[in-house]
């Protein structure tokens, strides 16, 4: 019997609206190691992003190796499993590889090849219980590039259809490799078609156009559990219990406020999944918006502020919310802003945003959606929304390729999606 944690999508040194994240990551960290410990785990899989930014910095990192050596420290048979995520540097991640074996952690970010072929063995990872016996081989598969997964021949999606190809590939390569009564288990970071995002969230940086959407049916039925990464809300994909996001342990934007965070706990025996369980976590900070639905007008916003506590009346162990404003007005008002902040001065809050809605315009308008701030939207989400707004019209799917492609170039590997 083997107990996994699967989690996802740490985004360690993501900054909110100029605010710092640290205590808040840190919060998670020390709430995931407690758990570890408490619940007797044998092996964590991080499912990608670890980091918010391929360059993270150096504070980012001490937070991460940290905890790798916090955890390994006390549970010395623990076995981490973390692959790169389309955020994450693929060669950043693991040039500690030497230094982190030695805590038995392994970290997967690129796909290697030789001689043209993909080297499957080397994407497939033994996970063993505390007793040093195998008891699951891994498919740990990294957030995949143009170039990592098979090119296929297909009148439909290259993309999808070459992932779907790899799966397939490494799952008939792990079938041949195993024990009786061991399980396949799979991780990926990529955005499954029937996954759900909410509405307008650009912190969760979807992929063009659904291109690269990958169906839930490229993970055969010979894998017990896919932990998968990249979508922020936790779910199963298209009712299969067993394909999971365990979704990001903070909300990244107001989108994810609703969010349930927490990880997915799995025990395997005797080859197959013998339970799932979600165990909750509560962020150190929650998120606040005025008014809690919909918009509404200057005085009333004014009024639903001045009911807000203050700092010397909050409860001291409870941090200040992320607060933002959504006013609707007939048009621009210059005293607004002062008169919230006004408004503000001695709340209990961390105040990040107003966001202005017209009367006149459509809130769903290419014009409303980019009032709602361009900190949480891609240069491709940009790019797509200013297309929009001149022509009327959707962009085509060729500029959007092309434009990935030219972002991409340009980045040398940075994250498009």
């Amino acid at each position: 019997m083997i107990r996994i944690l699967h989690t996802a999508d740490w985004h360690l040194g993501q900054s909110f609206f100029g605010y710092d994240r640290t205590d808040e990551h840190e919060h998670f960290l020390v709430w995931l190691s407690e758990l570890i410990v408490a619940r007797n785990v044998d092996a964590l899989i991080v499912a990608g992003d670890v980091f918010d930014v391929s360059n993270p910095s150096a504070a980012s990192l001490r937070m991460f190796y940290r905890f790798v050596r916090r955890v390994t420290a006390a549970c010395p048979h623990l076995q981490m499993i973390v692959v790169a995520g389309n955020h994450d540097s693929a060669a950043r991640l693991e040039a500690p590889i030497p230094l982190l074996n030695e805590l038995n952690t392994t970290v997967k970010g690129f796909v290697h090849k030789y001689d043209g072929q993909i080297d499957l063995d080397d994407l497939i990872v033994e996970l063993k219980n505390r007793m040093g016996e195998t008891e699951a081989l891994c498919l740990a598969v990294p957030y995949l590039r143009q170039g990592d997964y098979p090119v296929i021949e297909t009148g439909g999606n290259p993309y999808a259809e070459g992932v779907k190809e790899l799966y397939r590939q490494l799952t008939a390569h792990a079938l041949k490799r195993k024990a009786p009564g061991q399980a396949i288990i799979a991780v990926g970071h990529l955005q499954a078609t029937g996954s759900e995002i909410a509405e307008k969230d650009y912190s969760e940086r979807t992929v063009i156009g659904g291109l690269e959407c990958v169906s839930p049916e490229s993970f055969p039925q010979e894998i017990a559990y896919t932990a998968l990464g990249h979508i922020h809300k936790a779910q199963r994909v298209s009712g299969r219990e067993n394909v999971r996001y365990a979704g990001s342990p903070i909300a990244m934007s107001f989108a994810e406020k609703h969010y349930h965070h927490g990880v997915v706990e799995v025990v395997l025996a005797d080859g197959t999944l013998q339970s799932l369980e979600i165990l909750a976590y509560t962020p150190l900070i929650s998120m606040l918006s005025v008014p809690a639905d919909g918009v509404a007008g200057p005085d009333e916003v004014l009024a639903l502020l001045e009911q807000l506590p203050l700092t010397a009346d909050a409860n001291s162990d409870e941090p200040a919310p992320y607060l933002e404003i959504k006013a609707l007005l007939d048009e621009p008002e210059p005293m607004l802003n002062q008169q919230i902040k006004d408004a503000l001065a001695g709340k209990h809050v961390r105040f990040t945003r107003t966001i202005p809605i017209y009367r006149s315009a459509d809130p769903a308008a290419p014009e409303a959606v980019m009032a709602a701030g361009l900190q949480e939207m891609t240069p491709l989400q940009i790019v797509k929304t200013t297309f929009e707004k001149t022509y009327r019209t959707d962009m085509p799917e060729e500029l959007l390729r092309l434009f990935c492609e030219a972002e991409q170039s340009a980045g040398d590997g940075n994250p498009t999606a």
